[in-house]
């Protein structure tokens, strides 16, 4: 009973808190908050309080970045509830092969991300903080009131005590595993009818293929895209076929981060971390977020620099929200193109998103795609074409490479060679998750390096 007061509560904090106010005044608020929540980490994480030496906590902007390597070298001494690296790893892992997710190790909940980035991370979850995410969630999800009646229908790669939180009398929350198989899903969806449905964009669109084809019949009131990017050809496949719009949440290892409006733009959870930009592009607003998570103790996340690419929004949204707005996430960082430059023996680097767009502007009978780039000279793009369609497939190749010259011509590289491959299987149905736009080299020179170096190549690039 005290579990679901705290859930209320934090649910009516987080509803109405920041409801009028403005973005000067959330910056002052957000700034006591971080300054407050400082002082309680120095003091009880070793890792943390080493790092920050003697430097005053109203200068925390200036603290070290880490980043997840950071993080998982000095877990021990980083978390303050003295939970253990291998303890950790070895409960998260017997939780993924016997897929039962409920074990803790003592009142702490143990989590591991799906490791697409190279490596996997843990994360630690108290039970209070378990209790403020269900509350702070449903208060930015729920499309109705937190009494209504609601079943939810919630796709991941791993079940977690963090997302049952979430369930109660009136909310029906039904957590379905991405390793089972399709037809499986079909009939328990048909069987639950769920109100909202919260899945990876890949999943979501072979879930519309099955309503287009009358085999699942469901009305859901909420589409909610989670844990890869949503590409704007499964957007317009998945909002045709269930007639909603698709919200999104960007949700990661360290943070609960974003989640759309009424409106369907994406805006920054501000009340419960910061975002500091570190901008590839200022001119198009691209840039790599720093987090710092103020609402989070066990596992502090504190000027984390993430491996993703954000657009920011530039016009206002009609919501009002005093929230940065983004216009769109892009992908990693490791799935940057980097292609040889014309005038200089260097690296021009190219956004996955300007991929993205060229293929999809050269022709509207692209049903799927999928592009790697293999080495600095070598791309492979795998597409699948409507079936009925007016053009040749010669020709729809024909005007993808015109589309990409012009991408190539504009950031002044060398036009890499291309390989057309059908693509025949469904993308993204099981553990990995789908990458539309995927890097497969390694390209020399340090990380920081190449972030810096792509801020001067894309002035006026993908007008």
């Amino acid at each position: 009973m005290i579990g679901k007061l705290v859930i209320i509560w934090y649910y009516l904090l987080t509803k109405y808190r920041m409801r009028r106010t403005s973005r000067d005044r959330l910056k002052q608020w957000q700034e006591r908050r971080i300054q407050r929540h400082i002082q309680f980490v120095r003091s009880r994480s070793a890792f943390y309080k080493e790092l920050w030496g003697e430097l005053p906590d109203s200068d925390w902007r200036q603290f070290p970045i880490i980043e997840k390597s950071d993080m998982m070298e000095h877990f021990n001494r980083l978390n303050t509830v003295g939970v253990d690296k291998d303890e950790a790893f070895a409960l998260a892992l017997q939780a993924e092969e016997s897929r039962d997710f409920t074990p803790m190790i003592g009142s702490v909940t143990i989590g591991m991300s799906s490791g697409t980035s190279g490596s996997r991370g843990l994360f630690l979850v108290s039970t209070k903080e378990r209790m403020a995410w269900a509350g702070t969630v449903l208060a930015k999800v729920l499309p109705r009131s937190l009494f209504h009646r609601e079943r939810i229908a919630f796709f991941l790669r791993a079940d977690s005590n963090l997302y049952g939180s979430v369930g109660s009398r009136r909310l029906q929350f039904r957590f379905y595993d991405l390793l089972d198989p399709l037809v499986e899903q079909v009939d328990r969806l048909n069987r639950q009818q769920p109100t909202i449905i919260a899945a990876p964009p890949s999943l979501l669109r072979a879930l519309a293929e099955a309503v287009e084809s009358g085999r699942l019949e469901i009305r859901p009131h909420k589409v909610l895209s989670v844990a890869e990017v949503l590409d704007p050809l499964d957007c317009e496949r998945i909002e045709a076929a269930f007639g909603q719009k698709v919200h999104q949440i960007y949700q990661c290892t360290e943070g609960f981060l974003a989640v759309t409006c009424a409106h369907g733009t994406l805006h920054i959870n501000e009340d419960i971390v910061a975002v500091e930009k570190q901008y590839l592009d200022e001119s198009l607003s691209k840039f790599v977020p720093i987090i710092t998570d103020f609402s989070r103790t066990t596992q502090p996340i504190i000027r984390y620099r993430l491996n993703d690419i954000l657009t920011e929004r530039t016009a206002p949204c009609p919501c009002g929200s005093p929230h940065m707005a983004l216009e769109r996430i892009e992908g990693r960082c490791d799935d940057l193109f980097y292609l040889e430059g014309l005038s200089a023996a260097e690296f021009i680097p190219v956004f996955p998103d300007f991929i993205s767009r060229a293929i999809i502007s050269a022709s509207a009978e692209v049903e799927e795609y999928r592009v790697v780039q293999h080495a600095p000279d070598v791309m492979e793009i795998f597409i699948r074409l409507k079936q009925e369609r007016h053009s040749s497939t010669d020709q729809i190749q024909l005007s993808i490479l015109e589309s990409l010259n012009r991408l190539w011509a504009n950031v002044n590289c060398t036009a890499p060679s291309v390989q057309f491959t059908e693509l025949n299987q469904t993308l993204g149905m099981g553990i990995q998750k789908l990458r539309r736009v995927e890097r497969r080299f390694s390209p020399h020179g340090r990380k920081e390096e190449m972030l810096v170096g792509a801020a001067s190549t894309f002035t006026g690039t993908g007008k």
